[in-house]
């Protein structure tokens, strides 16, 4: 009967500091990301800000550490602008985010090289698949430059969707002028 009892009993509400806690177990948190997590659970006025800035104190919540495994995290995948954005979105000062990102620029073109490597390895065969690993790695967060000096340029004309006329007497279709000499067109002959 006790064992029943205690199942059924509802387990007591989370403190702000018991959820700030639960959740700076499972990864670190900003002290914005906390406050917009948790604001609406605040019962008193400054009772977030209260609990925050003690946690600050105590060095349970640092921007700094937050920033440094955004760059562990995620660096190797992306780019300095995807970084950067990753870390606004984390509510990280401008100055903080700006010194990151400029420990980063070191080391964005072998970053994108090796990005390229993995995901392509080899050159594309057509301007097509050009603006394709392109985009691919503009999607990451590589500079433009970076991206044009990474991936492999494809001669002018290649890919084109069209054969060549240049040195043979094919129309846009593959068919010869000398296909069509002998033969009567379509539209040419008599109506039967």
């Amino acid at each position: 009967r006790f064992n029943q009892a205690i199942e059924t009993m509802p387990a007591p509400a989370l403190s702000l500091k018991g959820r700030v806690l639960r959740l700076l177990t499972q990864r670190e948190y900003s002290k914005a990301e906390l406050a917009r997590k948790l604001w609406a659970l605040e019962t008193e006025d400054g009772a977030l800000a209260r609990v925050l800035e003690d946690f600050e104190a105590k060095g349970l919540i640092s921007d700094q550490r937050v920033a440094n495994s955004v760059v562990n995290t995620k660096g190797k995948k992306l780019g300095g602008l995807r970084i950067k954005f990753e870390l606004q979105a984390k509510g990280l000062s401008d100055d903080l985010v700006r010194e990151t990102v400029s420990h980063l620029k070191d080391t964005e073109m072998a970053r994108a090289q090796s990005v390229w490597d993995k995901k392509f390895g080899e050159a594309p065969a057509d301007t097509k698949g050009q603006a394709k690993q392109m985009r691919f790695l503009a999607t990451r967060g590589f500079d433009g430059g970076v991206v044009r000096a990474v991936v492999p340029h494809v001669a002018s004309g290649a890919g084109d969707a069209r054969p060549s006329s240049h040195g043979n007497d094919q129309d846009q279709h593959g068919y010869s002028d000398t296909d069509n000499d002998n033969s009567q067109g379509f539209f040419d002959g008599d109506d039967d």
